[in-house]
């Protein structure tokens, strides 16, 4: 069973849910476990999809997730990053993202990269 990891600023949850949405039948299909932080991962169980949340991003989420990649617990991460805004926890996201890198982990942080990454699933 593969992993995806899902993340999502404040400003950006509303369109990870609808990502999420309009990519149910292969998120189902292929019967991936979702983690995701905090409140990501209570958004995304409202809309009706199965999730380990672990923290929100501010409180270590971010790094709990940074974490599994290191372990090769995670196949993907989905990150809907907002650039425009500034977050306490940006040393935190940075780890993430290096170990994405690092780990040769697909990691998108917009819409349009993360239909591609979907995509790949089918």
């Amino acid at each position: 069973m593969k992993t995806i990891a899902i993340i999502a600023h404040d400003g950006k949850k509303p369109e990870m849910v609808q990502f999420l949405n309009e990519n149910r039948d292969i998120l189902h299909s292929k019967q991936l476990k979702i983690i995701a932080t905090g409140t990501t991962g209570s958004k995304t169980e409202a809309a009706g999809y199965e999730v380990e949340k672990l923290l929100s991003g501010p409180l270590g989420g971010d790094a709990q997730i940074a974490a599994r990649i290191a372990e090769g617990l995670v196949d993907m991460v989905i990150f809907f990053r907002d650039p425009l805004d500034k977050h306490p926890h940006e040393p935190d996201i940075f780890m993430l993202m290096r170990l994405c890198d690092v780990h040769n982990v697909p990691l998108a942080t917009n819409p349009a990269t993360a239909r591609l990454l979907i995509r790949g699933l089918e």
